[in-house]
Formats: structure tokens, sequence, C-alpha cells
């Protein structure tokens, strides 16, 4: 039973699922082999980061540029600080550029948002990009807009709405011919 034929067979299907694998891996890193790279760092304060992870992508415009490497607590003033690990070919930021923390659709990931400014001087690895827009708890929004109506001021028993007063018998009668 065992011939040449079928070690061939089982040789070439082994072959053939761990090139599979290796490419499938080589996929899932998105280019990013982690040797290292030419890659800067740069630091953005945030009061809240919500579901924010390190090697969360950073885009700008959709298009990455970058991610998160490292995500620390400032023990003075409580502050998230996110720290970026930008693409080298990205090294002219203006100094003015903001950082937002958004989410992909409505249940998707977060990710860091940057948009350039207008100025002429950049950002050198290592600065703190000091404009910056901290997430949104989407489960805190929900429950404002589903419970706003508690917080508004109940009207006065005594006093019903212009829209439901019953007319006065006067203003009903019609003359007489």
């Amino acid at each position: 039973m065992r011939g040449p034929r079928l070690e061939f067979a089982v040789g070439a299907f082994l072959l053939l699922a761990l090139s599979s694998m290796l490419v499938l891996a080589l996929a899932s890193t998105n280019g990013k082999f982690g040797f290292g790279g030419d890659t800067y760092p740069l630091k953005a304060r945030f009061s809240t980061i919500g579901q924010l992870r390190v090697s969360a992508p950073v885009k700008i415009g959709g298009v990455v540029v970058g991610q998160v490497s490292d995500v620390s607590l400032d023990p003075q003033k409580f502050d998230s600080i996110v720290t970026l690990s930008i693409d080298g070919r990205y090294k002219d930021l203006p100094a003015d550029t903001s950082a937002g923390i958004f989410t992909a659709g409505l249940l998707g990931e977060s990710y860091v948002g940057l948009n350039p400014g207008g100025d002429v001087e950049t950002l050198k690895p290592g600065d703190e990009i000091t404009l910056t827009q901290s997430a949104v708890d989407l489960m805190q929004l929900v429950g404002k807009y589903m419970f706003s109506g508690a917080d508004k001021p109940a009207a006065p028993a005594d006093a019903a709405p212009a829209a439901t007063q019953a007319p006065s018998p006067e203003a009903t009668t019609e003359p007489t011919r």
C-alpha cells in the first residue's frame, strides 16, 4: 500500500499546507514583520481612550500611517498617554496636528485619527500632540439619549398645555340670526 506515489502525495500535501500557513501568517501582519522598520514615536494625551488597544492603527484620511505602540497612565494627572509609532515616510507632520480616537463603524475597532494642520513647524520624534479629542463612549451616549426625558422639569399639575385646554363657552357661541 505504501508506494512512492502515496508518499509523494502526502509530502506534497504537507508542503502545500505549510506554505499556505506561511502566506496566511505574513498576510496577517499587513507587511509589518516586526523588524523595527523606520518609525518614530509621538505621544498624545487623552482623558478617555475607550477600547483603544496597543497595535491599533493610526490613520490620516483613512490611510494607515502607523500604530499604537504603548498605552500608559500619567500618575499625576491621571490622563492616558498613548504612544504612536508613525511610519518614517510621514516625518513632516505639522506641529498643530490634532489626534482623536474614533471607532470604525458602529461596533468596529478603535483607531487614532490624525488631522494635520497648517503649521510650518513639524513634530519631532518624541513630541507630544497637544490637540486631542478623547473617545466617545457609545453606551454613555445611548444612555443620555434614552433617559434625557428624566432630566427635563415636569410641567405643574394645574397648568394644562394650551393645545389641550377646552375653549370657554363664550368663545363657542355662534351669533344668532
